[in-house]
């Protein structure tokens, strides 16, 4: 063994990603090999490092990847190996985790090993779906109880005389398939069938399912719904409290499916705001922004800044490059000082913001057209322009420029290629009905997209489709897609209040 070894053993929550603890984020950064479960949200997993070692061993219900004798005994033979193990389950590790037995199993082979504690479902669930496990006038007690006992251990040892009529509130997960038998025990040992009960399915995620009933009813309102595990079930005067306590599933996007289809670097913003107001998003980048085969271009524009009277930039992907470029030539904004800057874009116009400069033109509305428009009265035969833009872009600003008797220089700063990483997924999704919106923010998105998909792209036409402005709309129209939505502010912003003002309407 050449370093010692460590198991952590991490609940890593109920499904939101932005529950799992900085504990847990820490032990995944410092992971060799991360072991982890059906529950866990993929981009939970994004926080271990690049190199790690990924093992799924998920469970579902009578569908085991690999059995828990087996996964105790992996957790061993790496731990041995030296290596540090994070141990992903959902919920807390040792809310029926079953950490404890792979707690056991280390102990007894001498490895070392912590509880990582995650935020449990049987709260956390019934919180998102806005009921409160206690409530000083309803409730004020509470009880976990397992709906999938240890099928090796014969009979039940719930304590149904007690549980039914004790505790107020109670909570049951994984218990769907067993719903049956425990509605019947509780009935029969008390409990009133009238009593309010409600499922969850998929707590704390945008897929998030919540069906109130009543205890002498959850059986056969699960099986007319079609509601699947996983899911928890409470019983409980406290059900009602959902009434004025929801919050989660009233949020403007709620319930919705949207396409995300910016480039990977840039998406997480959009997702975010739009997670934020309650949607489920699928992340499917159509393009990938890349370095140009070579920089000689856009170095030999920089050493010769001097020459020129203007520089325009049509995109952050623009002024990240430029600037790059600019700082290896051992530069900084002070060669800019004698130029006149102009942006196509608010973001644009931020990125340069961020680098200390203020555009000197900004055009009310973001696109090339309107900038050639800004621009003119200002242009002086002969003067020397510099375009700094993606290696594909529409020819009407420079042509514009130079029928106003400007030298124009294009120069690449970037490409834009085609990378749909997630291409099966999202044809997946859109043939089982499962998207309600795709966005654009680009042509190229628009084009890219289409490419990736090929003969799968006739699905686009079932589904809703939102674009920031009319030069993305009309690629849209171009290839037979309708866009529904148009941003009239074309930022991301502005595209998600476009969004969430049609589906208000």
């Amino acid at each position: 063994m050449t370093k010692n070894g460590k198991v952590y053993l991490i609940g890593a929550g109920p499904g939101d990603p932005g529950l799992l603890s900085i504990k847990a984020m820490e032990c995944l950064q410092i992971a060799d090999t991360v072991v982890y479960d059906r529950l866990a949200d993929p981009r939970i997993l994004s926080y271990a490092k690049k190199d790690a070692e990924m093992i799924y061993v998920g469970k579902a219900s009578s569908q085991h990847t690999m059995r828990q004798p087996d996964i105790n005994n992996l957790l061993v033979k790496l731990a041995a190996e030296g290596k540090i193990v994070a141990r992903l389950k959902g919920g807390d590790p040792l809310v029926f985790g079953r950490g404890g037995e792979e707690a056991i199993a280390l102990l007894e082979a001498k490895l070392p090993f912590e509880f990582v504690p995650g935020i449990t479902s049987a709260i956390a669930v019934a919180e998102y779906a806005g009921i409160p496990v206690t409530h000083r006038n309803v409730a004020a007690s509470f009880a976990v109880i397992t709906g999938h006992e240890d099928p090796t251990k014969g009979a039940s040892t719930i304590n149904w005389s007690g549980l039914a009529t004790a505790v107020d509130t109670l909570v049951f997960l994984m218990g769907v398939e067993n719903l049956t038998n425990i509605t019947q025990q509780l009935i029969a040992h008390g409990r009133s069938a009238e009593t309010p009960a409600a499922l969850i399915r998929w707590g704390t995620k945008p897929e998030q399912q919540t069906l109130v009933t009543t205890l002498g009813n959850a059986a056969s309102d699960v099986a007319a719904a079609g509601l699947k595990p996983p899911a928890i079930f409470i019983v409980g005067n406290v059900v009602k409290l959902r009434d004025q306590l929801t919050w989660f599933d009233t949020k403007p996007l709620f319930g919705k499916t949207i396409v995300v289809t910016r480039a990977r670097a840039q998406a997480s913003t959009m997702t975010k705001i739009l997670e934020a107001d309650g949607a489920r998003v699928i992340e499917v980048p159509a393009i990938k922004i890349i370095p140009p085969a070579n920089f000689t271009s856009l170095d030999k524009a920089i050493d010769d800044l001097v020459l020129y009277k203007w520089l325009i930039f049509t995109s952050v992907n623009g002024v990240a490059y430029f600037y790059d470029r600019l700082f290896k030539a051992g530069k900084d904004a002070r060669a800019l000082a004698h130029l006149k800057i102009a942006a196509i874009g608010s973001e644009t116009a931020l990125a340069l913001n961020a680098k200390g400069i203020y555009a000197d033109i900004v055009p009310a509305a973001y696109k090339a057209e309107d900038l050639a428009k800004a621009m003119a009265p200002q242009i002086k035969q002969g003067d020397r322009i510099l375009l700094a833009r993606a290696k594909i872009s529409r020819e009407i600003l420079p042509e514009t420029l130079r029928s106003l008797g400007a030298i124009v220089d294009i120069v690449t700063a970037y490409e834009t290629v085609t990378d749909c990483p997630n291409r099966d997924i999202l044809v997946e999704a859109l043939k089982n009905d499962e998207v309600d919106l795709v966005t654009f923010t680009s042509s190229s998105t628009v084009t890219n997209l289409l490419c990736a998909l090929g003969n799968d792209a006739v699905l686009l036409k079932k589904v809703k489709t939102a674009v920031i402005g009319p030069v993305t709309a009309a690629t849209c129209e171009k290839h037979g897609l309708t866009a529904d939505i148009n941003a009239t502010e074309f930022t991301i912003n502005g595209l998600v209040e476009a969004i969430k003002t049609y589906y208000k309407e």
